[in-house]
């Protein structure tokens, strides 16, 4: 009878956890087109836009007043750098997969409104340059 009870309890508690993890939504960014992100940088000036290329790819290229934190780096340094963890960030990259990858890095480390806006390729708008 022991092993019985234990082993429904056992079944009960992974059908449980896996039907909690099959109904959970994924990370929440959002994505967003670059025309979205201008329109709401535009109307609101308190967010920070990150961009998570290199360190030559930022100098090559970027857009006006992004910080840099290469997306290798992220882990280590954004609960310095990016203290507020419900602060509007928009990032971005080269063509749109470190930004992504970085969006759910960022909301897995607890971090509330991000947005990925994709690559600098697909940015029509101002940019500079070193």
């Amino acid at each position: 009878m022991g092993k019985l009870f234990f082993c429904a309890l056992l079944f009960m508690n992974l059908f449980i956890a896996c039907n909690r993890v099959a109904s959970q939504q994924d990370p929440l960014y959002r994505k967003i087109s670059s025309q979205e992100a201008y329109k709401m940088m535009s109307e609101n000036k308190n967010f920070i836009l990150l961009d998570v290329r290199t360190i030559a790819e930022y100098r090559e290229i970027r857009i006006p007043g992004a910080i840099l934190i290469p997306d290798y780096e992220l882990t280590g340094r954004s609960e310095k750098e990016l203290p507020y963890k419900d602060q509007t960030i928009f990032v971005y990259c080269r063509s749109g997969n470190r930004s992504a990858a970085s969006a759910r890095t960022l909301v897995d480390m607890g971090y509330t409104n991000i947005y990925d806006i994709g690559g600098i390729t697909s940015w029509h708008y101002n940019t500079e340059s070193d």
